[in-house]
């Protein structure tokens, strides 16, 4: 077998592979003895521990309506080529790209003791080559991209699907869709983990504090960690992203009164809100405020049913249009609850899209 790989890659290449190239390939060959494919194809799914990451480009879709089809394919092209070459280097197998996104497993079909820490260190070597990315983009006067992405470790079913025609290997489970779920509410240049992730990796990786998310299919919150650093191989996330939460787009009506040295004003006025975020909103207005104006706040959310009242905040920014204000306000007073079902109806919003 080892001698027919050799005459593939000369064949197709004009090389021969290299002595450790040919080790490493010996090494895969007796991993997968025994463990060969079934002969009809489905007749076998095998349970087993994979982890899977998923990356996705953010704000790609604006930049696809924005400039001309040969720039995008440029971009995707360079992009994939990169986040390719890393995630071999770490042993990681592409199940599939899917637009602007790509699904990569480690732990099968081969299985190693190090697939976290693999998967792990190629999600944050990726965030690194991002970076370097659009340092060259803008030699070439390119725009930039970022990325998302989310790891989840757990058992799955992995095997063979399809036809005679055509046939793939994958995996799916419960805990594919949740490692999705976990890139979808990535930031960009963020790396978030599961805690079964976190729970095999904790001496490996620095993490923020557990971030607690709802999931569409969990009755319960997920946990979350971003990870920082992986201090033994000295790697750091650059991460690009100076929000501290998702900014969901909306149009909810809003009721405000201005507060003038702590007293809050009877007048009652109205707006929207255009996006929504944990700690802030982006209002719009028939009236201009001037900066650092403080107003009292008060709206429903619809999807959890709630009406929040007593939401104080600051006035941060400002644009004006044609006939309408929109400005930045940051939240500096929101009770537990109020706080609490904001997040949940971020979260939600965050997910509504997703299959």
């Amino acid at each position: 077998m080892l001698q027919r790989i050799h005459e593939i890659v000369a064949r197709d290449t004009g090389r021969s592979l290299s002595a450790a190239a040919a080790s490493e390939v010996a090494g895969v060959l007796k991993e997968l003895d025994g463990q060969a494919y079934p002969a009809t194809l489905g007749e076998q799914f095998l349970n087993r521990e994979v982890t899977i990451l998923f990356a996705d480009l953010r704000g790609f879709t604006a930049i696809s309506s924005g400039h001309p089809a040969g720039v995008v394919i440029q971009l995707l092209n360079s992009c994939f080529i990169r986040m390719s070459e890393i995630i071999f280097k770490h042993q990681g197998t592409i199940d599939k790209f899917m637009g602007d996104s790509i699904m990569v497993l480690f732990g099968a079909p081969v299985r190693r003791p190090d697939d976290v820490a693999r998967a792990l260190t190629c999600a944050v070597e990726m965030q690194l080559a991002m970076s370097e990315l659009n340092l060259a983009h803008k030699g070439q006067g390119l725009p930039d991209l970022y990325m998302g992405i989310g790891v989840n470790t757990g058992e799955v079913l992995a095997g063979m699907l399809g036809s005679e025609r055509y046939s793939e290997y994958t995996v799916i489970g419960d805990e594919v869709n949740l490692a999705s779920r976990i890139e979808a509410f990535s930031l960009r240049g963020q790396v978030l983990i599961s805690q079964s992730t976190l729970d095999r990796c904790r001496d490996f990786v620095d993490t923020s504090d557990p971030i607690a998310i709802h999931v569409k299919g969990k009755p319960e919150p997920v946990s979350l960690r971003e990870v920082i650093a992986i201090p033994s191989l000295g790697l750091k996330v650059p991460r690009q992203e100076i929000r501290r939460s998702h900014r969901i787009e909306v149009r909810l009506p809003f009721a405000y009164q201005l507060i003038d040295q702590g007293v809050v004003l009877p007048e009652i006025c109205s707006g929207t809100i255009r996006d929504l975020g944990y700690h802030g909103a982006l209002i719009e207005l028939a009236r201009e405020l001037p900066l650092y104006a403080e107003i009292k706040l008060s709206f429903k959310l619809p999807i959890v049913d709630y009406e929040l009242r007593d939401v104080y905040a600051k006035v941060v920014g400002r644009k004006t249009g044609d006939g309408f204000s929109q400005m930045g306000s940051e939240f500096t007073s929101v009770p537990p609850e109020a706080n609490m079902k904001i997040q949940l109806f971020v979260q939600l919003m965050v997910f509504t899209d997703r299959p």
